[in-house]
């Protein structure tokens, strides 16, 4: 991994550092990396230590493998502020929220869930997990895109975020920018704050891998700065239209970040209003790398 000096740091653009705050949850356990606990663990605490934090938000496991990250984490003798995790919640909420309350109590000082994560089919789904979800956390609901004109008003009412799925290691995976363009949409309009999930291990829409396999298949995979800066300028009243055509963009060009903002394609948001987005509405994205997204930024020249 490309470690960032401090000079570099400090001279990133003020917009591009607010886009990038706390921007990563860091989910080495899954596809395609797939990694062992001990591994991604130690990953996310060499993370954690290098000038490269401010871009990393949370660790992102199961409720059901607490045991075993707490058993590599114990590697770590000195923690200096717990660290933050995003638990998935499976088909017990009710059980895996007592297990969250137990795990925050038992390693008050070493990590904390204030997050979690979880799948709902329908309205009945979300109001029965809701119910058993503790308050103290942020919940995420992922709902299917074609569900969301039913669903998303149902988690602004009972007051929980949204989750979208970009893809995966499939190529069918992968929701069309125009599908993408309509969640942000909606999720503007009537106030659902969201995070994303999978295949946004790029900065820039483009044809890659879609695993780290030999022989992976190859597929067109939605760039991070693409969704998240469409998310800025819905926040800030681009129609459907301009959403899709800034996620169907593959030239890393037409990104412009400076101090005083942002620029795509004649269009611009000021460093502030694009704060504001990143506090209140485009959360985080769970990626399996860390490090290949600040590197392609890199490779851009972008960061």
């Amino acid at each position: 991994m490309t470690i960032a000096t401090e000079a570099q740091r400090d001279a990133i653009p003020t917009s591009l550092r607010m886009l990038l705050f706390e921007l990563v949850d860091y989910a080495g356990l899954f596809p395609p990396a797939a990694l062992d606990m001990e591994r991604a663990v130690r990953n996310f605490g060499g993370y954690l230590a290098s000038t490269d934090a401010w871009a990393l938000a949370r660790f992102v496991l199961p409720v059901s493998r607490f045991a075993e990250f707490e058993d590599a984490q114990s590697a770590f003798t000195e923690i200096a502020r717990p660290w933050r995790l995003s638990a998935l919640v499976g088909a017990d909420a009710a059980a895996d929220a007592a297990a969250i309350v137990e795990f925050n109590t038992r390693n008050a000082e070493r990590a904390c869930v204030d997050a979690i994560e979880v799948k709902a089919a329908d309205e009945q789904d979300i109001h029965r997990i809701h119910s058993a979800i503790p308050r103290s956390v942020t919940s995420y609901f992922e709902v299917a895109p074609a569900s969301a004109f039913e669903l998303l008003p149902v988690l602004r009412t009972v007051g929980v975020r949204a989750k979208i799925r970009t893809g995966g290691v499939t190529v069918e995976l992968f929701p069309s920018p125009s599908t993408v363009a309509r969640f942000i949409a909606e999720c503007a309009r009537i106030g659902v704050p969201f995070k994303a999930t999978a295949g946004l291990h790029h900065p820039v829409r483009c044809t890659k891998p879609l695993t780290y396999e030999p022989n992976a298949p190859v597929g067109v995979m939605h760039g991070f700065l693409n969704v998240f800066l469409a998310a800025a300028f819905a926040l800030h009243g681009a129609g459907t239209s301009e959403l899709t055509s800034l996620l169907e963009d593959q030239n890393s060009q037409h990104f412009q970040f400076d101090d005083a903002g942002v620029r795509w394609n004649g269009y611009s948001l000021e460093t502030a209003q694009l704060e504001a987005a990143r506090e209140r509405f485009a959360i985080s994205f769970g990626s399996c790398s860390f490090e290949e997204p600040l590197s392609d930024l890199r490779d851009l020249r972008i960061l």
